[in-house]
């Protein structure tokens, strides 16, 4: 096809992927996005820059390890990888095509709805969104395909209100036999939305990381901001302790056996306040269940997308209500780079006026995260 390209999405005006608006993690360099138009059908399309970084080794192996992905996950809840163009090769681009992925357009990403004072949902809203974004983890992990970068700015919605996993530049095939030990890079997934046991140096992991960046995003749509800020892994860790308790073989049977477990101090004494600090916020006892459940510290013992999806809360009312009617007041594409810069961790409620907390030691990095 022949598309005529648009505005950057880096631009003010963009309106598209938002998942590659921000770098992943490590492992990725910076991404660029493209508005475009396909001059036959005038349809909107999103174009995904590859990036060449080595030339000489020929079409990054990343790059075909997503389009590998992608090709096999056709789903409502995944996004939809149309087809790959290239430019042609003249003078001007010294005989060296460019390359993009295709694909379908959508008008947000969660995090920049969330970013938007003016945009509010509802419960039946935010069963929605929770629904479509554990229906799509099931089909990936169905297929065998762990995500490795969920955060809520890799999370598209279209105008009329469904939901795509987008950005899987980190995402890999896994072993279902659990006997099978495997070596993973432990270098992924987003340090804000990383889960416990990548922070203490795991490689033989599964879908259990997803469904703790599945967590995060969930007390996300009512705290409206990552609730676990950390700057460093340390940091990170001690963030986890305060909200989900100590991490002890008590309560993680072998955690003792990871790599930085004895490596790194990890805060003693702590008790579980996931349902205290999130209730000021989350009204729904189901819903303070459930997450409660999927930022559980054992990974073994975390609620898979299945069963989180059977979770009372899906089924208790008000049911999941379409999210088209509350977007339709919504005019403006909104995306997390497009939106201020985001408040540093979670603030007390309005109704639960505290105190400052003094940080006696500022080298602890042991600060609150509500």
């Amino acid at each position: 096809m022949d598309y005529e390209r648009k505005k950057n999405l880096r631009e003010p005006e963009q309106t598209n992927e938002a998942a590659d608006s921000e770098v992943s993690t490590h492992e990725q360099g910076s991404i660029e996005v493209f508005k475009a138009r396909d001059k036959e059908t005038k349809r909107y399309v999103a174009l995904k820059k590859v990036l060449m970084e080595n030339e000489k080794e020929g079409f990054p192996i990343t790059a075909l390890r997503e389009i590998k992905i992608l090709q096999l996950l056709k789903y409502e809840n995944v996004v939809n990888l149309l087809e790959i163009c290239r430019t042609k090769a003249t003078p001007y681009n010294r005989f060296k095509s460019t390359f993009y992925l295709v694909f379908e357009f959508c008008e947000h990403d969660l995090a920049g709805l969330l970013s938007n004072v003016n945009v509010k949902f509802s419960l039946g809203e935010i069963k929605k969104v929770m629904q479509q974004l554990l229906n799509g983890l099931f089909f990936i992990h169905y297929n065998k395909i762990l995500h490795r970068d969920m955060k809520a700015a890799n999370i598209l919605i279209t105008k009329s209100g469904c939901l795509k996993l987008a950005d899987f530049g980190l995402a890999r095939a896994f072993s279902a036999n659990k006997g099978q030990a495997t070596r993973y890079t432990n270098r992924v997934v987003t340090l804000w939305y990383r889960p416990p046991e990548l922070l203490l140096g795991e490689r033989n992991y599964g879908p259990p990381i997803d469904l703790w960046g599945a967590g995060c995003i969930m007390a996300e749509m009512w705290t409206r901001s990552p609730i676990m800020q950390g700057s460093t892994e340390q940091h990170q860790l001690n963030l986890i302790s305060q909200l989900c308790g100590s991490i002890t073989p008590e309560v993680w049977p072998g955690v003792q056996n990871l790599e930085l477990f004895n490596k790194l101090d990890l805060p003693k004494g702590q008790k579980r306040k996931v349902k205290e600090r999130l209730k000021p916020y989350v009204r729904c006892q189901y819903a303070l269940d459930l997450l409660d459940k999927l930022l559980t510290l054992n990974p073994n013992q975390r609620l898979d997308a299945d069963a989180a999806l059977n979770h009372d809360f899906f089924w208790m009312d008000p049911p999941p209500a379409d999210l088209e009617k509350m977007l339709s007041h919504h005019t403006t594409s909104m995306f997390e780079f497009l939106a201020p810069p985001r408040r540093r961790g979670m603030q007390p409620h309005p109704q639960q006026q505290r105190p400052p907390v003094q940080q006696q030691n500022p080298d602890q990095h042991y600060d609150r995260v509500f």
